[in-house]
């Protein structure tokens, strides 16, 4: 495989030989695709834009980061700077390279937007961001051209699946308790994370060649710790929250986006520092690391962030009478 990866490597010396002046762009694209960026866009569209399709590009995002995780436990492939050293290193990353989260989450996000809307300006829009994105890591050297193909194809089912998945799922929830409800998001979060963990179990005794740790360590002070589940667990448990707060809101009347101008720029805001709490607040208080305990308080972390941003941030929208009672 790693002859195939170093095939794409002329591809990058050629992107990046256009010259710096395409690093501002590029970087710019690259944060578009990045868990930052996701983490303040996507509750803005939830909580003042389209709650449907809010909840659609939430649970996209976190299945697609966990499946890439997966691959990527899988695979264990470098990353272009990891090998070799004539490419510019303009970011460093410590995962593994195989395939792109970026290329990934930006077809499935924006390939999940585009199909939501179905109008040819979104799709438009929704290409040239996919594109910028995935070439990016290319020019700042952080993926192989290989990886962001791969990205792309995987992307791409996730939007199939999801969209031929979301109604059947949805009529089918709609009929259980709240109990079940919670019960099945949770060990459909649970299954993320054992499969996960299963196959980083299964690569337990496979040993990085130094090159890779040497040439890493030339570009970023950040130790490479490519089998850390810790992505995994945020996205497993986020998953989890993000449901079980859409199950607790159904049931007092469920949520919608609509409103004035006014009442979704202060439900933003209020979200915000709710969000704010929990996903920085506790970040200081709980335990970090790579073991069990700190995997425990992860856990419990994101899943009140996922539950805070679909049921307990509209709850509040509601008791402040941010949105119209005759809208819900």
């Amino acid at each position: 495989m790693q002859g195939l990866l170093d095939s794409g490597i002329p591809l990058i010396l050629a992107f990046q030989n256009l010259g710096e002046w395409l690093l501002t762009p590029m970087k710019m694209f690259s944060f578009l695709g990045t868990e930052d960026f996701y983490v303040l866009a996507f509750p803005i569209v939830y909580w003042s834009f389209d709650a449907a399709l809010g909840l659609r590009v939430g649970v996209m995002m976190l299945l697609s980061s966990g499946v890439n995780t997966i691959f990527k436990f899988a695979f264990h492939a470098p990353r272009p700077y990891w090998v070799n050293t004539d490419v510019q290193t303009y970011a460093a990353e410590s995962s593994f390279g195989f395939p792109s989260g970026h290329a990934q989450s930006a077809m499935s996000i924006w390939g999940m937007v585009g199909t939501y809307y179905k109008k040819t300006s979104v799709w438009v829009l929704s290409i040239i961001l996919i594109l910028g994105i995935s070439l990016s890591r290319l020019y700042l050297a952080v993926h192989y051209p290989l990886d962001t193909i791969f990205g792309l194809i995987i992307g791409f089912g996730l939007v199939i699946g999801l969209n031929r998945a979301w109604n059947p799922v949805s009529v089918w929830a709609k009929k259980q308790s709240f109990s079940k409800q919670v019960l099945a998001a949770f060990f459909g979060s649970l299954t993320m994370l054992i499969v996960g963990g299963f196959v980083a179990w299964i690569f337990r005794d496979w040993i990085m060649p130094v090159a890779w740790t040497q040439n890493a360590a030339r570009a970023s002070s950040e130790a490479l710790n490519p089998y850390s589940i810790s992505g995994l667990v945020t996205s497993s448990a986020t998953l989890f929250g993000l449901l079980s707060g859409l199950a607790w809101i159904e049931k007092k009347g469920g949520y919608t986006a609509s409103g004035t101008a006014t009442q979704r720029f202060l439900r933003y805001i209020l979200g915000v520092v709710g969000l704010a709490i929990f996903y920085l607040g506790l970040k200081i208080i709980f335990p970090s690391g790579e073991n069990f305990i700190a995997y425990l308080f992860r856990y419990l972390r994101y899943s009140l962030v996922g539950f805070w941003v679909s049921g307990g941030a509209p709850f509040i929208f509601l008791k402040a009478k941010l949105i119209n009672s005759t809208e819900r």
